[in-house]
């Protein structure tokens, strides 16, 4: 049977029909074709946009909003410290500074691990229940989702350690290269050009063979080391077509919100230079009025961004297990089982389990 065609027999004596598959939520119980992947994450946003939508918004809004409330503090205690410190204690208060501003990029950065690990595990949960008709609320996606955080977090730590090693190591050789001055010079920019471009390979290779980790952390209740097994497993002989496919949704969202911010710039940055030189005092507040726009609608695109390319993964993870193993029949049963008034177990989970 194609993806594009099912038929059934019919009466006696009459020619096949064509029936569609069946489809009852988001998306049809067949292998996706390239145009649903590509659309169904907008329908999503559209279906259940409190749940979707929403969550982005807040999370992304948490995320700023913690940010702000850390840095803001931080630069205004240290500016007011050395507006009255002596000249001889600027030193020892600028050293202190570079300690605090370590302390607070890691507790930002790991607010924004946890705040993307549980958005991403909320787009796959809402993706998975809305292609079989579901409709969950914010609230049970969270307590859901919420009991796998740990995992999720812990594997977007995992993985972005990994390259801020590999990171420190290639600049660790280069800084002795440019050290030694001179032709030496040369062969380091060559060095840092071959090594930029070997680890863009590098990330672009193990980001497509890990893609659908989360995924099998929250709908199949694996672990860190099987939910990577079963990732490399999903994308073996699917290389090329996961790959070139979240690559495309990236490339369009950023092409998206850059149609969208940049008129917004343009014109903040022609109005701030209308003001009267004389009157500073209008010209902050124009940059005031600029920047507010400028992060209201970060916010908004970057939760409309997240939301679209976790759930590309997650569809690219459904169609998978739908051309690998069957996963179409196993949600189709689970569908009539549930209408029948049958006990039912969750689809997704493996089948060993």
């Amino acid at each position: 049977m194609s993806d594009a065609q099912q038929w059934n027999a019919g009466y006696p004596g009459q020619p096949p029909v064509w029936t569609p598959p069946p489809k009852p939520g988001l998306i049809p119980l067949r292998p996706l074709s390239f145009g649903t992947i590509l659309g169904a994450p907008y329908q999503l946003l559209r279906r259940n946009p409190k749940a979707t939508f929403g969550s982005g918004l807040l999370i992304q809004a948490v995320v700023a909003i913690a940010s702000a409330a850390i840095i803001v503090p931080l630069l205004f205690i240290l500016f007011t410290r050395l507006q009255h410190a002596a000249r001889a204690d600027q030193e020892t208060i600028l050293a202190g500074a570079v300690g605090w501003s370590i302390v607070a990029g890691v507790v930002i950065l790991a607010v924004s691990v946890f705040a993307s690990a549980l958005l991403q595990g909320v787009i796959v949960l809402e993706v998975a229940r809305a292609t079989l008709g579901e409709k969950l609320s914010l609230g049970a996606l969270w307590k859901q989702v919420l009991r796998r955080l740990l995992p999720l977090a812990a594997w977007l730590v995992m993985f972005g350690g990994a390259f801020t090693i590999v990171i420190g190591i290639l600049v660790a050789i280069a800084i002795p290269i440019f050290a030694q001055g001179g032709f030496a010079i040369a062969i380091g920019v060559l060095y840092s050009i071959l090594a930029l471009l070997g680890l863009l390979v590098l990330w672009a290779w193990l980001a497509t063979k890990t893609l659908f980790v989360p995924c099998a952390i929250v709908l199949e209740k694996l672990g860190i080391r099987a939910s990577v097994a079963r990732s490399w497993m999903l994308t073996h002989a699917a290389f090329w077509r996961t790959f070139g496919t979240y690559l495309l949704v990236v490339v369009i969202l950023y092409f998206a919100s850059q149609v969208v911010t940049a008129p917004v710039a343009i014109i903040g940055q022609f109005a701030i230079g209308s003001f009267d030189p004389n009157h500073a005092e209008n010209a902050i507040i124009g940059l005031v009025i600029v920047q507010g726009i400028s992060l209201f609608l970060s916010i908004i695109l970057g939760a409309i961004t997240a939301v679209v390319q976790s759930a590309t993964v997650a569809l690219l993870y459904i169609d998978l297990r739908m051309r690998r193993e069957g996963l179409d029949l196993e949600l189709l049963r689970f569908v009539e089982a549930r209408q029948a008034g049958y006990e039912v177990v969750d689809p997704y989970l493996p089948r060993t389990a």
